[in-house]
């Protein structure tokens, strides 16, 4: 079994970290850089920031943010929200981090993932899915923070980007996101069998058993997890001890 990678996501609005449900309803946590040092200083493996309405408004507000959270915290750190251009992505990586994630441009444009890809290299790019499932055993994709439909299939596009050449994969899910419910199993269990980059998942952790069985029971890379975490219902160290007692393979804390 592979280490499975625990990756603290930080939704941003502005200068502040937010959290919402069904990524509406945003609430304000606090300050993302206080958030994140204390995730790193707990032994978390990554960081994704996620501005959550950038696309809204066609630009990604984080370069001050991630310069100041990789001055202090030594993890990689994937970046996603309102990027559109290669000019973006050289930005934000040049800011610090260490990967970008990309919806609604690559939506728009699909071959924006190979220019990526061709020119930051495979390990830098992230192909991002927002997905809401729209009728039995199909989910479609969503783009602008979960807002947009786009009427593309969810097992359809992961085969797209994985064309384009993307290093990995965030499928989000748009029905458990912020719920605190668990996440969408069966969503996870298609995508998991059919992803042949690495594979993260976000949206629905409430619980140390809710990572326990998505992960015993299909073939991930890597948890993401917010509210689990913000409104201190687990720690960092707290989630992996559970899991490695429970035969999880994870990065040791020490």
């Amino acid at each position: 079994m592979k280490n499975i990678r625990l990756i603290g996501r930080l939704d941003i609005k502005g200068e502040n970290l937010i959290k919402g449900i069904q990524l509406e309803g945003l609430r304000i946590i606090g300050n993302p850089n206080e958030y994140a040092k204390l995730y790193y200083q707990q032994g978390i493996d990554e960081l994704i920031y996620i501005d959550s309405v950038a696309s809204l408004y066609g630009r990604n507000n984080l370069v001050d943010i991630v310069s100041k959270t990789t001055s202090e915290v030594f993890v990689p750190v994937t970046v996603g929200g309102g990027i559109r251009t290669l000019n973006d992505i050289d930005i934000l990586l040049k800011s610090g981090a260490d990967k970008v994630a990309i919806n609604t441009e690559g939506v728009k444009n699909p071959n924006f993932f190979r220019e990526a890809v061709e020119t930051f290299g495979a390990q830098s790019i992230v192909g991002s899915i927002v997905a809401k499932k729209i009728s039995s055993n199909n989910w479609e994709v969503y783009t602008d923070g979960g807002r947009e439909k786009t009427g593309l299939n969810v097992e359809n596009w992961l085969k797209v980007l994985e064309d384009k050449g993307i290093g990995e994969l965030l499928i989000t899910s748009v029905d458990r996101d912020g719920t605190k419910s668990g996440f969408d199993y069966e969503l996870v269990s298609k995508v998991s069998k059919i992803c042949n980059v690495p594979l993260i998942i976000s949206g629905g952790a409430g619980e140390k058993n809710h990572l326990l069985e998505i992960l015993k029971n299909n073939n991930l890379d890597a948890i993401a997890v917010g509210s689990i975490l913000h409104f201190k219902n687990q720690t960092v160290k707290s989630l992996k001890s559970f899991l490695i007692n429970n035969d999880i393979k994870l990065r040791l804390v020490q």
